[in-house]
């Protein structure tokens, strides 16, 4: 790999590693993923459309039906559809913060974890931006909400929170988007020189010209480096404005200066889950044991360890806030949600804080493929919860006593999350099929990089790093 890295101003550090993969392996492992189609993609991609195509059916029916058909009622004005935009929002933080701080901490393990991770904010991203859209009472108005010159006498309020989630949206879109791309343009170079026909005039297309010369590589490496300390705050951005949505109105138990870090932390905490559980599916769809190796599991076991205890010191920090206050209407909602949610509250606590704390805290369980699995997809469901606790058991009981009420969620919004969930697995799937799903640039970069180091007279392995 000519010109992939400058040899110069170099330190040895030791550093224990597995064996050295040779180039050609790295590229047919980890290019294998754009092989042509088998049957049983097929009949995935066919099952997670008709999911999909089932959800795009509810939605239709609740076009022409109205909102009745949902189960938002007076005063539950949201429900599973703003919970969903909320989860999927957290979701996304997976790539960005993920891979942004693992890139700038120059954590060596997180390479073959980073394509992953960006690719899933993308996705999650988008998703999660249907969700107000279909909020929405008047689908069809939405563009209401898009400050361009018009003749209807109407103009967005910028004061609003739902302006600025639309606003911080589309730029976290953008530079998600931006960040993938970047990462890719020197596998797309190599996928060019390993495909023919159409997918060759398409790689060749989106790798612009690379030729993985020395000036192209550092121009590279100081942009991804820029990349990932700018996605950073627009991250935190994007999740704190979407707190701001609850905190900034005057709803019992929403009304709290602690949301905007809460909800950041509890996105962190899901996207790490999430990451972990797809780490998890592409070393087992993909056979990828040799590159995603015990050693990035207990890693991410720990960084999930530590942000579950953050997310428990805030929520107690919260509950505790209200407990000491006892003011009536605050302890009447939390009364309400440990009352008539006690399951649902107890399987968060779980889910979110109990196992992953008492289970992460040993090196086995963290390299342990099973129990990794199952903390990632119990934190995410407890995650899931954790969103509509928030939301639905504040609007049940707001100020006046005779405006309570309950909330279920019907059948179309179930089937719209479900779809949503669906819709993502298939984009994942589909990106998959056309594109390295680990960054063979940084793999082979990394193995560019081992070596041996003299100590005594043993032969230690050795990562060469910069100063």
């Amino acid at each position: 790999m000519s010109g992939e890295f400058n040899e110069t101003h170099r330190t040895q550090r030791t550093l224990q590693t597995p064996k050295t993969l040779q180039t050609n392996k790295i590229n047919d492992d980890l290019l294998s993923s754009l092989r042509p189609p088998t049957l049983r993609w097929y009949l995935l991609a066919l099952l997670l459309g008709a999911v999909v195509a089932w959800g795009l059916a509810a939605f239709t029916w609740q076009l022409t039906h109205g909102m009745y058909v949902t189960g938002k009622n007076r005063p539950v004005m949201w429900g599973f559809y703003i919970t969903g935009f909320v989860f999927w929002v957290g979701l996304s933080h997976s790539g960005t913060m993920v891979s942004s701080i693992l890139r700038l901490s120059m954590a060596n393990w997180r390479r073959p974890i980073l394509r992953a991770a960006e690719a899933m904010t993308v996705f999650c991203i988008t998703v999660a931006g249907m969700f107000p859209l279909i909020h929405l009472g008047r689908n069809w108005t939405f563009f209401y909400m898009i400050p361009y010159p018009n003749q209807r006498g109407l103009w967005p309020n910028f004061r609003s929170a739902l302006l600025w989630d639309m606003t911080a949206i589309t730029v976290y879109i953008i530079g998600s988007s931006l960040f993938l791309y970047l990462g890719l343009l020197p596998d797309l170079a190599v996928a060019r020189e390993r495909s023919s026909g159409w997918r060759r005039k398409m790689y060749a297309f989106l790798a612009m010209g690379w030729r993985g010369t020395a000036h192209e590589w550092s121009v590279y490496h100081r942009a991804s480096t820029l990349m990932a300390a700018l996605i950073i705050p627009v991250a935190v951005s994007v999740h704190s404005i979407v707190a701001w949505d609850f905190a900034v109105t005057v709803v019992p138990g929403w009304h709290s200066t602690i949301f905007p870090p809460y909800f950041v932390i509890g996105a962190i905490l899901s996207g790490v889950a999430a990451v972990i559980t797809l780490m998890i599916v592409i070393r087992k769809a993909f056979h990828l044991e040799e590159y995603l190796t015990p050693l990035h599991f207990d890693n991410m076991g720990k960084l999930l360890l530590v942000i579950s205890l953050l997310w428990t010191y805030a929520y107690f920090v919260e509950v505790q806030t209200t407990w000491y206050a006892h003011e009536p209407i605050e302890w009447e909602v939390f009364s309400f949600m440990s009352g008539t949610y006690t399951t649902q509250l107890l399987i968060m606590l779980l889910s979110n804080s109990l196992l992953p704390i008492v289970c992460l805290c040993f090196r086995r369980l963290r390299r342990s493929i099973g129990v990794m699995l199952v903390l990632s997809l119990l934190v995410n469901v407890g995650m899931f919860i954790e969103r509509f606790l928030i939301i639905v058991p504040s609007l049940s009981h707001k100020n006046m006593p005779f405006v309570w009420g309950s909330y279920s969620p019907s059948w179309v919004e179930i089937s719209v999350n479900l779809a949503a969930l669906a819709g993502f697995v298939l984009l994942f799937t589909l990106f998959a099929k056309f594109f390295p799903i680990v960054a063979v640039s940084d793999v082979r970069e990394l193995e560019a990089r081992r070596g041996r180091v003299t100590m005594g007279r043993a032969g230690v392995p050795s990562i060469a790093e910069e100063d």
